[in-house]
């Protein structure tokens, strides 16, 4: 690619790995991200230079991504998923279906998968340590890509949380009723936009209940999406433009992908755990997202899905239900929400509107 070898040279790799990152704040990807989040391109970007734990030694090794609290629904439990002999991209690739690390992180998708708690439990221990002086400490909800080889574990990065805004609140709440935070921070950690997607269509209960699901998946991002069903993102981005709703379908999203994820109503994967790369950017939108559906099969070269004895093509309407991870085949009706009441219902007394709490300025969380 680069039209010259490999170095053998560790510093030359260590330098050429640097420049690498430097040089990714200009790519097409880089650039697209910061236009989406408001991100000023003066800001810059950073290098880690750290040892690493690999997770792809064989079958006694292991990669994931983990959370202090369950991002979909924020309950006070350790949550994560893992793959046995990869590497960290494996996972939020989606390219594999990962397995729970503990029995909370089960779903129907990978209940049959053993667990890290009883596939390796001197690791799970270590890693659930781990998590627990974090949240103990730093008082935030962290995702940790861990990575563990025979009897050494190790956490090579720390973020907060992409979780979805009912999430977001019931962390805050709960967090502040632990005492690990102040009323001012647990006000703090739910973002407007947060409280925007608290009021985001659902699909109509009765209409759904009437209607007959095509398939099931992972319950990635919150609430309804109904849209013309699109397989590229360019076609996601130009059919919105065209003032077209559609949802982009994948096999599996990357980050190339993310202009479409953002113009579409909704995503659909076949593959990826909720970890993987189109839940996490899912539910940082707060965009209704379904992944993992195991029984959609993709032809992008036929620009059509199958799934349940059925065949999608380009421009069918389809609808998703991110909640329960539900596929539609129709154009189904959203249920009437009266906007302005359902965040404020969620919040304590002394969090809710009318109370003066102040806000700092220009103070932003992930």
């Amino acid at each position: 690619m680069l039209g010259k070898d490999f170095p053998d040279d560790p510093t030359a790799q260590l330098w050429g790995g640097i420049d690498a990152v430097f040089s990714s704040w200009n790519g097409k990807r880089a650039v697209s991200y910061r236009r989406i989040e408001g991100i000023p391109d003066e800001w810059g970007t950073a290098v880690n230079v750290q040892a690493m734990v690999f997770g792809n030694m064989g079958d006694n090794s292991a990669t994931g991504v983990a959370f202090t609290r369950n991002p979909g629904n924020g309950e006070n439990k350790f949550y994560g998923e893992y793959l046995i002999n990869a590497q960290g991209e494996d996972v939020v690739a989606g390219i594999r279906t990962p397995a729970p690390v503990n029995e909370d992180s089960k779903s129907d998708h990978n209940k049959e998968l053993v667990s890290l708690e009883k596939g390796m439990p001197k690791i799970y221990k270590e890693l659930y340590a781990t998590q627990k002086r974090s949240k103990s400490t730093t008082a935030i909800c962290s995702i940790s890509n861990s990575q563990s080889r025979m009897a050494a574990s190790g956490c090579c990065s720390a973020a907060s949380a992409n979780e979805t805004a009912p999430a977001a609140v019931r962390m805050a709440v709960d967090m502040l009723k632990e005492k690990l935070i102040k009323k001012e921070e647990a006000v703090m950690r739910v973002t407007p936009g947060q409280l925007d997607e608290l009021l985001h269509p659902i699909i109509d209960p009765k209409v759904e209940k009437a209607s007959k699901s095509i398939a099931k998946g992972l319950p990635a991002g919150p609430g309804g999406a109904v849209g013309q069903i699109v397989f590229t993102a360019q076609s996601a981005v130009d059919w919105r433009k065209s003032g077209k709703k559609v949802i982009l379908c994948r096999e599996e999203t990357n980050p190339e992908d993310v202009e479409g994820m953002r113009a579409a109503e909704g995503i659909l994967t076949a593959r990826g755990g909720m970890t993987s790369h189109a839940a996490l950017v899912a539910r940082g939108w707060g965009k209704c997202c379904i992944v993992g559906c195991g029984a959609l099969e993709v032809d992008y070269a036929k620009k059509e899905a199958h799934v349940g004895g059925k065949i999608l093509k380009e421009g069918d309407w389809i609808t998703l239900n991110g909640t329960k991870g539900v596929l539609l085949r129709r154009q189904t009706a959203y249920a009437r929400r009266q906007r302005g009441k359902r965040p404020a219902q969620q919040l304590p007394q002394d969090l809710r509107p009318g109370k003066k709490t102040r806000r700092p300025h220009k103070r932003r969380y992930s």
